[in-house]
């Protein structure tokens, strides 16, 4: 018998795929379980509906994430941060640090897509690396300055 699932069933296939089972199975687990539909015309139809509609939505998702990287991609951040006389910082910039500094710019991402190969404990200029959506980053610099009294 031919099903639509309509949420992941382990072992059978994810939410929205059409899949061949036994009857037994269909009748006695997924549909009593409300996990699964049978495939006539209308289940067909509505499961092509929704395929195309979330299709629509990633690619949309894509443009943006593409347009958030053009508009970070290069772009230099300055941070303030307070040190001692010898130059030396307390503590470390964040990625949190880093997202209010963009944000303060106009440019507002999610501080876990800011990735730090290593935590920024000195003055100076470094390259981050923004993670927006898979497979689509940008790099930009931040540059580490020292807040004056």
């Amino acid at each position: 018998m031919k099903v639509v699932l309509l949420k992941d069933v382990k072992g059978t296939g994810k939410k929205g795929e059409i899949k061949e089972v036994a009857d037994g199975y269909a009748s006695n687990y997924l549909f009593k379980n409300n996990l699964a539909k049978r495939a006539d015309n209308s289940a067909l139809n509505e499961n092509m509906g929704q395929k195309s509609a979330q299709n629509f939505h990633k690619q949309e998702e894509i443009k943006s994430a593409k347009a958030l990287a053009g508009e970070i991609e290069g772009k230099v951040v300055s941070l303030k941060i307070k040190c001692g006389a010898n130059g030396k910082m307390f503590g470390s910039v964040t990625s949190k640090e880093i997202a209010d500094a963009l944000n303060e710019i106009g440019i507002t991402i999610d501080k876990k897509k800011i990735e730090l190969k290593e935590p920024i404990k000195m003055l100076g200029v470094y390259k981050v690396t923004a993670k927006i959506y898979p497979e689509i980053s940008a790099t930009f610099s931040v540059d580490v300055l020292p807040l004056l009294d």
